[in-house]
């Protein structure tokens, strides 16, 4: 049944007729966007047996030395075509080799059973002949035993071999009752089995409409980014054709901009020196007055009579020849002037270079916004159409024929489930027949053993050495009795067990190596899939059951194989032959649509580069005459003192000379100009060294910007020639190659989608693993684990308990006579003996 029920489940998701055509291709692209969601399954793809498994591959061990063969695929193939056939003529050659053939491969079951029948057959009779000789007391029926000079010896032996025997024999009555009660415990999980199937199938039907709506959503998700994308056109196209021109144009302004802002600097510093100039002829005209002055004051003040006294005469004349040190620097008022550079700068600046800067500038940045505004209509017809292909990706989703063999399949399920619940409480019912049964066989091995080991308990404990065989103990002739009624129960009754041990052991065995053992490794699906084997005008059954086209290739285990690894129902059976989703999803078709709106994208862009009043600026900068200045005469005298003396170094010593004089209108005078002295190095010496220092600072300024300032200017206009090239060549072949990028990136993603909808459908979309594992529940499971399994345990160990009965029956009747209390003995006349 559970056979029928795989069957069933596998066929009803294929119960559907299409026509024929190739099978879809199950490679997957290499990058998706979407993964549809994860369905799980209740049911697990394998099962094992747990410890209890050792025992199981005990059996098989057995069998494979039993049936060493390998499964006959031709041979089953050739049965099963001569099965079809009406009439078979058993005096055909072809019949003969081909029964020569079976028999060869069942050798070893063959040879079991015959060894069976034997063992069923001359049980009863032997134990028939053996009771008759015991009656007639033949056979050690006679109760007398012959003193031997051995016997302590061979007691031992036949007590021990029978220990072992017995032990053996439990091994085996151990091994009855674990299957019996796995075949009781595992028909009980059938129940459990059987609804976790079921909730599996249900879960695969129900999880596909999600699917295909999953499905469905994501266009909705690929349309909005795409739609992103068109609507951030600006950005998209724009910046990608902003990123193309800006390393060839923005370097360019940038140095355009550097040069405005040296021209800017440059004019500052000539301002700057121009105005400290002249500041410095006023000042140190200023300074020559005031140090004359103070000459003239300090010649009248040495007039003094005093001067003429020593030893202030010396004081008088060491201040005397000081004088000469007060004079202002006369260079500074001779530092040419900066006018006519001053001039040709601000004539420079009159074309206002920064602004075609950022002009330019401007004229790059705005090229998003004029991509934006000049493809505005194109962009509203791509939007429609990409309406329109989601309407048509719906359409194709409603026609597909998974639903509909789901639909199928979902009576199926349904039927299938009704049979089952149906069926189950008479499994469960003969499950016990078969459970009481199997009990019964197991107690009554189970209770001839048991006399066995109380025979052998009884006549050990209560054998006595020095008692003679008519003077033995009760507890020993207990134990002897215990024995024979052993042998008695195994006459009866192991010849019964035999017959169930060989039609358990034909039946199991060949269920083992012609079913489970090839469905296992896959050799059962091979000869299904013979050509012309289960139907003789069909090349392939499965794809002439499906599509009335056997001669397409479709084979169970390749359906098995796919709902295996987990594959959609649409590529497991080959579902192109009636709906061939590639010709509806045809990339180049939809795409088509998309490519020749976006052929239309035209974009027109002019980029502003400084211009002729610019290039003439910078021309003229660099023939103002900055860099050709003599900046050594200004640095010279920026290094030097406005005054031949440091006047306030001059004014202390003065100061200090006149305090050596005595008081006095000398003394008062002196000091008077020492004051004096101070207060011009503080208003005029002080102002002239900020001068120098701004003069200095104004110098190096002109420097920098002057060094090498006419090969920065060629430089700079042999950048903007070559982006002005640049622009007027490639510009167009810019915005094509961005138009082209741009619009391949739009239809990538819908290249994408179909892509992955094509996979989806074709390899996840209501993918059949609840099939195949079904299958592997009703076969690997339910029918080998759970019942050829046990069952095979079963007459193993029953059948080694009752084939080792035959020798226990031996010892145990040799055992007795040393046991059982006889009824004579012998008698000798010689004490020795």
């Amino acid at each position: 049944m559970a056979l029928v029920l795989g069957s069933l489940l596998l066929l009803g998701l294929c119960g559907n007729s299409f026509s024929g055509g190739q099978p879809s291709s199950t490679d997957a692209p290499k990058v998706w966007n979407y993964e549809l969601p994860a369905t799980n399954y209740e049911t697990q793809d394998s099962y094992t047996a747990g410890p209890i498994g050792i025992l199981f591959e005990l059996v098989h061990i057995f069998l494979y030395v039993v049936q060493p063969h390998d499964f006959p695929e031709d041979t089953l193939r050739k049965v099963i075509q001569k099965a079809r056939e009406s009439k078979i003529d058993y005096d055909k050659p072809e019949t003969l080799i081909l029964g020569l053939k079976i028999i060869y491969y069942e050798a070893g079951i063959i040879l079991c059973s015959v060894l069976g029948l034997l063992f069923i057959i001359l049980m009863p009779l032997v134990g028939y002949f053996f009771c008759m000789c015991r009656c007639c007391n033949k056979c050690g029926g006679e109760m007398h035993q012959r003193q031997k000079e051995n016997g302590l010896f061979l007691r031992k032996c036949f007590a021990i071999s029978l220990l072992v025997i017995c032990i053996i024999i439990s091994i085996g009555i151990f091994c009855g009752f674990v299957a019996n009660h796995q075949v009781r415990t595992r028909i009980k999980r059938s129940r459990k089995l059987a609804d976790s199937n079921f909730k599996d199938l249900r879960t695969l039907l129900n999880e596909t409409p999600e699917q295909i709506k999953y499905i469905l959503a994501q266009y909705n998700t690929t349309k909005d980014k795409a739609f992103s994308d068109l609507n951030s056109i600006n950005s998209v196209l724009g910046g990608g054709i902003l990123d193309r021109l800006r390393p060839n144009i923005i370097p360019v302004l940038d140095e355009i901009k550097s040069m405005a802002t040296a021209i800017k600097e440059t004019k500052e510093a000539l301002e700057n020196m121009n105005s400290t100039l002249k500041s410095l002829h006023q000042q140190s005209t200023q300074l020559s007055s005031s140090l004359t002055s103070v000459k003239t004051s300090l010649r009248a003040s040495l007039n003094d009579p005093l001067c003429s006294v020593h030893p202030s005469s010396e004081t008088c004349n060491s201040i005397r020849l000081s004088l000469s040190q007060l004079n202002s620097n006369p260079e500074l008022r001779q530092l040419p002037p900066v006018d006519a550079e001053l001039d040709k700068v601000n004539n420079v600046l009159r074309t206002d270079l920064d602004g075609l800067v950022q002009q330019g500038y401007q004229s790059l940045n705005d090229i998003p916004d004029r991509v934006q505004s000049q493809t505005k209509t194109v962009i509203a017809g791509i939007k429609r159409v990409l309406n329109s292909i989601g309407s048509n990706i719906d359409n194709v989703t409603q026609h597909l024929p998974i639903q509909d063999i789901l639909s199928e399949f979902s009576v199926y399920v349904n039927n299938t489930e009704s049979y089952i619940h149906r069926n189950l409480p008479t499994l469960e019912e003969y499950d016990s027949y078969w459970w009481l049964g199997g009990l019964v066989i197991c107690s009554l091995l189970t209770l001839i053993v048991i006399f066995y080991y109380l025979g052998l308990l009884c006549g050990v404990c209560g054998y006595d050495r020095h008692a003679t065989p008519t003077t033995r103990g009760c507890v020993s002739n207990t134990g002897g009795v215990f024995l024979m009624v052993g042998v008695g129960l195994s006459f009866l009754f192991c010849w019964i067990l035999m017959i169930i041990v060989v039609l358990t052991f034909v039946f199991g065995a060949n269920v083992e190596k012609l079913i489970c053992e090839p469905y296992t490794s896959k050799e059962l699906f091979r000869v299904l899939d013979t050509p012309y084997l289960l139907n003789e005008d069909w090349e392939y059954y499965l794809s002439g059951k499906l599509f009335n086209k056997s001669e397409m290739k479709l084979t169970f285990q390749q359906v098995y194989s796919d709902c295996k690894k987990n594959r959609g129902t649409y590529g497991t059976l080959h579902l192109e032959n009636s709906f061939d989703i590639s010709d509806y999803l045809n990339i180049n078709e939809h795409t088509a649509s998309i490519s020749s709106e976006l052929e239309s994208l035209k974009v027109n862009l002019n980029i502003f580069l400084l211009g002729a009043a610019g290039r003439k600026s910078l021309q003229d900068f660099a023939a103002c005459g900055i860099d050709r200045m003599s900046y050594d005469t200004y640095l010279a005298q920026t290094g030097k003192s406005p005054a031949g003396v440091n006047l306030l170094s001059f004014a202390y010593d003065l100061e200090a000379k006149a305090n050596s004089l005595p008081p006095g209108n000398l003394r008062n005078s002196l000091k008077r100009d020492a004051q004096t002295i101070k207060t011009i190095h503080q208003q005029r010496v002080l102002p002239i060294e900020q001068s120098l220092s701004t003069l200095y600072q104004s110098v190096k300024i002109l420097q920098r910007t002057g060094n090498g300032l006419l090969e920065r200017v060629n430089r700079i206009l042999a950048s903007l020639d070559f982006a002005q090239n640049f622009i007027t060549n490639n510009i167009s072949s810019v915005i094509i190659e961005e138009t082209k990028k741009y619009r391949k990136t739009i239809i990538g993603y819908f290249e994408h989608y179909l892509q992955w909808i094509e996979f989806s459908i074709s390899e996840k979309v209501a993918s059949c693993k609840p099939v195949a594992t079904a299958l592997d529940t009703a076969v690997d499971v339910f029918l080998c684990s759970y019942i050829i399994d046990p069952l095979n345990l079963f007459w193993f160990g029953i059948g080694k308990a009752t084939v080792f009965l035959l020798p226990a029956l031996i010892f145990a009747v040799k055992l007795a006579k040393y046991y059982r209390r006889m009824d004579s003995e012998d008698v000798y006349d010689d004490p020795s003996h």
